[in-house]
């Protein structure tokens, strides 16, 4: 069996019904895509997360849940003492911003033994970090994970990066575009999403996000621009992808997160970068249509 490999933090989120009312869930960008992933996966392909836990309550339940979504936890490791970090949800018009809790994260160690990363790299086909996975690692860790992305590309595996641009990570600017240009140069397959990008990295347009990230050696670059569609570049073809309509948007968070974990599915699936780009944007625009990073299954109607 096939297996996708996501690696990042998992966090306790907290999501306003209005007033004081918060339901309580568990996501996290990383294990946002994983979630979408799995629920579009074909059989033959597992899809595992990578991270590191607690041995709390609330890393339990967050384990279990996601076992019960199908997603592998049997790389997750478990440090004594520690536990998730948490975020809370603030909405305004459809647009979401947060408030965090996640200093003493148990995930902030991921990547910290070595062995157990490159035990889970090795047992993968396709891996897919983002840069919120780097931002939150020291380093060393993050130098460690950066450099074994490296050599899955080399051997052959599918790398895929989201930059996924948070400036409130990162001690700087100059470091997060510093370690977001690492991470993009050990990917095969770069999706970023090009206001980010315009408003950190000074892109004029969606061509020069690509040209940027074609001159680090990436294969494919897929820039998500919104409303505006998406664009995928190869060294030989750039093709435009339309977005899909969406009448009312509710809650713009995991839009991103489930358009890369629909494209992995269904490259994963055997179809080409187009029709699996058109098929992750329906997928984005069923989820901006619903509260909280990760909507019912029933829901999605795909």
């Amino acid at each position: 069996m096939a297996r996708l490999l996501c690696i990042g933090e998992c966090m306790i989120e907290l999501a306003s019904l209005g007033g004081d009312t918060f339901r309580k869930g568990f996501a996290g960008d990383t294990f946002n895509t994983a979630w979408y992933a799995r629920a579009f996966m074909p059989e033959d392909w597992s899809v595992a997360y990578f991270t590191a836990l607690g041995d709390d309550e609330a890393s339990n339940d967050m384990a279990g849940f996601m076992a019960d979504a199908g997603v592998e936890t049997g790389f997750i490791q478990r440090l004594q003492g520690l536990s998730p970090g948490l975020y809370m949800i603030h909405l305004k018009d459809g647009e979401r911003s947060f408030s965090y809790w996640r200093s003493n994260s148990a995930a902030r160690r991921l990547a910290d033994d070595a062995a157990a990363l490159d035990a889970a790299i090795a047992a993968s086909d396709i891996v897919y970090f983002s840069g919120i996975t780097l931002a939150i690692l020291s380093p060393d860790a993050r130098a460690r994970l950066i450099e074994r992305m490296a050599k899955a590309r080399a051997a052959g595996k599918l790398v895929a990066f989201d930059p996924n641009l948070r400036p409130r990570l990162w001690d700087s600017l100059d470091e997060m575009r510093e370690s977001i240009t690492d991470g993009a140069r050990a990917a095969s397959l770069v999706l970023p999403g090009f206001d980010d990008e315009a408003t950190y990295f000074g892109d004029a347009d969606v061509a020069a996000t690509v040209a940027r990230y074609r001159t680090l050696g990436v294969d494919t670059v897929l820039v998500k621009d919104g409303a505006k569609g998406a664009t995928i570049a190869t060294a030989d073809r750039q093709i435009h992808v339309p977005a899909a309509s969406v009448e009312a948007i509710v809650d713009t968070t995991s839009a991103g997160d489930s358009f890369d974990g629909g494209y992995l599915a269904r490259l994963a699936a055997g179809d080409i970068p187009e029709e699996a780009a058109r098929f992750a944007a329906r997928l984005a625009a069923e989820v901006i249509r619903h509260r909280g990073a990760l909507i019912p299954r029933q829901t999605l109607g795909l």
